[in-house]
C-alpha cells in the first residue's frame, strides 16, 4: 500500500509499504479519505506532547470501507495517511448516506470538539450569542454550525475575506476581521456582551475577546493555533462573574469512550436529519501531504483538507 511516512521530524515522504495486519479486536479500513488536522502537523514537527518513535505514519482521522463493504469513519491516532489502516473495531462507526467520504474523514475531531465544548463545557443555550475566533478553519466552521443547530447566534472572526465568507456560509450572522476592534464590535452586536467565546487560536485576540463577554460569560479555551499561549488579566474574569473553561476533548474522549461514542452518534444523527451540513473539504492526493501540513501550520487553509489515497 501507499503511505505518507515521517522518517525525520519536519518532513514526510510517500512510499510503498506493507499493508497492516489487523490484530485481535481490530478491523481493516480501506481508506477513501484521511482528514488532515492541526495536531497531525504538530506530530510531524515534533511539537506535540506525544512523540511517537520514528518512522511513523501520521493521520488520526479516516473514512472508508470495511472488507464487508460497510462505510465507516474512524479515529486511529496514527497511521491514517495511507491506503489502509487497522483500527479497533469499536472505533469504526457507520456513517449516514448523507455524508461522503471526504466530509466523513474531516468530521469527528472538529464537530465533537464543538459539541463537547459548547453544550457540555460552556453550557451554550438557545438564544445566546457566541463569538468564534479562527472562524475560517475547520474547528471554527464546525463551531458555527453546531452553535446554530443549538439555536445560538454567531459572530465570527477570521483573518481573510475568503475565511470570513466561509464562516458566513456556515451560518455566522456577522463576521469581523482579525484587525477589527473585537471588543467594541462584539458588544455592539450582542447588546452589552456575548455569552460565550470559542477560542482555538489564542494569541493577541484572546484578551479583547475576554473583554467582550457579558455578565456570567464563558470563555472556552480550545487551543493555540496562533502558536502563542495568551496571558489573560484575571481581574477581567472576576469582573462581571465571568468564567474560563478548558476544553480538552481529546483527553476526555480517550477516558470516556462510551460517552464519546454517544456524542459522535448524536452528531451523525444531526447530519442525517439535516440539522448539520458539514463543509466539503479541499481534497488532495497523498503526494501533497507535505504542502498541506505546511499550509495548516501557517494558517493558510480555509476550512478542512482531506488526503485521498
Amino acid at each position: 500500500m501507499r503511505a505518507v511516512i515521517c522518517e525525520e521530524l519536519g518532513s514526510v515522504v510517500v512510499r510503498e509499504t506493507d499493508p497492516p495486519v489487523p490484530g485481535p479486536g481490530q478491523v481493516l479500513v480501506n481508506v477513501e479519505a484521511a482528514g488532515v488536522n492541526y495536531v497531525d502537523a504538530l506530530f510531524v514537527h515534533g511539537r506535540y506532547q506525544i512523540k511517537p518513535p520514528l518512522p511513523f505514519v501520521p493521520g488520526s482521522e479516516v473514512a472508508g470501507t470495511l472488507p464487508t463493504g460497510e462505510r465507516v469513519l474512524a479515529m486511529c491516532g496514527l497511521g491514517g495517511f495511507a491506503s489502509q489502516v487497522a483500527v479497533p473495531a469499536e472505533s469504526a462507526v457507520p456513517i449516514p448516506d448523507e455524508l461522503d467520504f471526504p466530509r466523513a474523514a474531516t468530521f469527528t475531531q472538529s464537530y465533537c470538539t464543538a459539541l463537547y465544548a459548547l453544550r457540555d463545557r460552556a453550557a451554550l443555550r438557545r438564544g445566546e450569542t457566541l463569538l468564534v475566533l479562527g472562524a475560517g478553519g475547520g474547528v471554527g466552521l464546525a463551531a458555527i454550525q453546531v452553535a446554530t443547530a443549538l439555536g445560538a447566534r454567531v459572530l465570527a472572526v477570521a483573518s481573510t475575506p475568503e475565511k470570513r465568507e466561509a464562516a458566513r456560509l456556515a451560518g455566522a450572522e456577522t463576521t469581523l476581521s482579525s484587525d477589527d476592534d473585537i471588543k467594541t464590535a462584539a458588544r455592539e452586536w450582542s447588546e452589552n456582551g456575548v455569552d460565550v467565546v470559542y477560542d482555538p487560536v489564542g494569541g493577541a485576540l484572546a484578551e479583547p475577546a475576554l473583554r467582550a463577554l457579558r455578565d456570567r460569560g464563558r470563555y472556552a479555551v480550545i487551543g493555540f493555533a496562533s502558536g502563542t499561549i495568551p496571558s489573560l488579566p484575571l481581574n477581567q474574569v472576576l469582573l462581571r462573574n465571568r468564567s474560563i473553561v478548558g476544553v480538552d476533548w481529546g483527553a476526555w474522549s480517550g477516558t470516556h469512550r462510551r460517552e464519546q461514542r454517544r456524542l459522535l452518534e448524536e452528531l451523525l444523527s444531526m447530519v442525517a436529519k439535516g440539522d448539520l451540513d458539514p463543509v466539503s473539504p479541499r481534497t488532495e492526493p497523498l503526494a501533497s501531504a507535505a504542502q498541506v501540513i505546511d499550509d495548516l501550520l501557517n494558517r493558510r487553509v480555509v476550512g478542512k483538507v482531506a488526503l485521498v489515497p
